[in-house]
């Protein structure tokens, strides 16, 4: 058989620069906005002509991250509490014997950029940096299939409650008005998803990046308490604040 090849036809640009804290699953963090940049040569403005009349875009990407562990037959899901194994195929594992993945996106918009044609995206659930193989437009007529089972669906979980000092708020904020990234809204709707591996007890205090801010918290029960935020990036006035974790 004659061996096939795939291009990558364009880089995400996502708040998430490692991989703890990014949502299981698209739009489940409406805030979690980005970029699809398209690079030459599939950047040209007559390969897009039409999309912007879609409110929703597929994005088919690789799980370029889990490329060097190879793939597996089976694996263990979150969704079923890490415990039980199922057929890769019977999962959204990224480790794949092709390791291609699709999401759904929200389109915002598209602008003309120096690096590229540039689609605005949101709801994404995309390590920043992750190689785009195809984009293809969501037809809500056909690939939304009200009918459709999940034999392996576990009742969802609430949401947890977030709790966030004041000083915090108030670093979001300046944040936002610094940098237009609404990550106040970003980190509540991703901790309201426990990103913690299913295996972790409460109680322990984890860290997850979002664009260059590191945000520690910790679970206990239904609640997910922020504890500090901490700015990574050289702007002396976006210090670190919050409450210690201890």
């Amino acid at each position: 058989m004659a061996g096939y090849e795939l291009q990558v036809i364009g880089r995400m640009r996502t708040p998430f620069g490692e991989k703890f804290g990014i949502p299981r699953q698209p739009g489940l963090a409406p805030a979690a906005v980005g970029e699809a940049v398209l690079m030459p040569p599939f950047d040209r403005d007559e390969m897009v002509k039409g999309l912007s009349k879609f409110s929703h875009i597929w994005l088919f990407f690789l799980f370029d991250q889990a490329m060097a562990e190879g793939w597996r037959p089976q694996v263990r899901p979150p969704r079923l509490g890490g415990r039980e194994k199922v057929g890769v195929f019977a999962s959204r594992s990224p480790h794949r014997p092709n390791h291609l993945g699709m999401s759904v996106a929200r389109l915002l918009g598209l602008s003309r950029q120096p690096e590229g044609l540039v689609l605005q995206v949101a709801g994404i659930d995309l390590l920043d940096g992750t190689p785009l193989v195809d984009i293809k437009p969501y037809l809500p007529a056909t690939d939304s299939l009200p009918e459709a089972s999940d034999h392996f669906l576990i009742t969802p979980a609430p949401p947890l409650t977030v709790t966030v000092p004041p000083e915090v708020e108030e670093f979001c904020q300046k944040y936002q008005r610094a940098t237009g990234r609404n990550l106040w809204q970003l980190l509540q709707e991703c901790l309201a998803c426990d990103p913690r591996p299913a295996s972790q007890c409460d109680g322990r205090e984890f860290g997850m990046r979002l664009w260059d801010v590191n945000i520690r918290f910790r679970v206990i029960g239904e609640w997910a308490d922020v504890l500090s935020a901490d700015f990574l990036g050289e702007d002396i006035t976006a210090r670190p604040v919050g409450r210690s974790g201890s």
